[in-house]
């Protein structure tokens, strides 16, 4: 069984996000980038399916410029077999990016689709759940735990309530969540050997994809400071400070 996983290349988790001075965005040049940590916990999970033997191929796959080459080795090194790069420079939107990922899907007769549920960078939690509508597949959003067997999986996703447990037929579409495993370091044998591996190169023209007009961020602005905090001795000292600011 194949199983596809997408990675998407952005600004590390551990930089301190900077909104540009004109309020275009923020600042990306110069910036530390990485796997979206949630895409890695997609391809730990594929890595730990291939290992017990549910998952015969891994292929993974990224939409973005020339850099995210770097992002689909350190796919490889997780344990990737092979690697699909839908090279496209400029931003991209959700349901773009979902189009050429569903078409490598389908081209590939993958039957297992793994992603993060969301992107760090935009949070827009939106392209898994494209990807199965395109695709018309079942799907298994934020999921927490993750068990194949033959046609089936089941999985245990995350809700406000608590737990809900699935079972979807496959081919489908799973996003995982963060508790759903911790992935490996790498380690520099298999990244040395993952820099040697080929990476396909695709257009949105080779996977027949039109780039839509999407969404436009018309301003971007951080959020405000926070205001000096008070103290108070009693429940009724914050009460009244409470009362104050018209917050009760």
């Amino acid at each position: 069984m194949k199983a596809l996983v997408s990675v998407k290349r952005a600004v590390d988790y551990n930089v301190r996000i900077q909104v540009k001075p004109d309020g275009s965005g923020v600042v990306t040049d110069g910036v530390k980038h990485s796997m979206n940590p949630f895409d890695e916990i997609a391809m730990e999970e594929a890595v730990r399916l291939k290992e017990k033997g549910k998952v015969t191929e891994i292929i993974a796959v990224s939409v973005g410029g020339q850099k995210n080459e770097e992002t689909l080795r350190s796919a490889l090194a997780f344990g990737a077999d092979r690697a699909v790069h839908v090279k496209e420079e400029g931003e991209i939107q959700p349901l773009t990016a979902a189009k050429a990922l569903a078409a490598v899907f389908k081209a590939e007769d993958a039957k297992l689709f793994l992603c993060g549920k969301q992107a760090i960078d935009d949070d827009a939690s939106q392209t898994g759940q494209l990807i199965a509508a395109l695709l018309d597949l079942p799907q298994a959003t934020f999921a927490s735990k993750l068990e194949v067997d033959g046609d089936k999986a089941t999985v245990t996703r995350e809700i406000d309530a608590g737990l809900e447990t699935l079972e979807v037929d496959l081919p489908a579409v799973i996003t995982a969540d963060l508790r759903l495993n911790e992935p490996r370091y790498l380690k520099l044998p298999d990244i040395m050997k993952a820099k040697k591996k080929p990476v396909d190169v695709k257009s949105f023209a080779d996977l027949g994809v039109t780039p839509g007009a999407g969404l436009k961020a018309t301003k971007t602005a951080p959020p405000p400071k926070r205001s000096k905090g008070v103290m108070v001795k009693t429940v009724e000292e914050l009460v009244a400070a409470l009362k104050e600011k018209g917050l009760v």
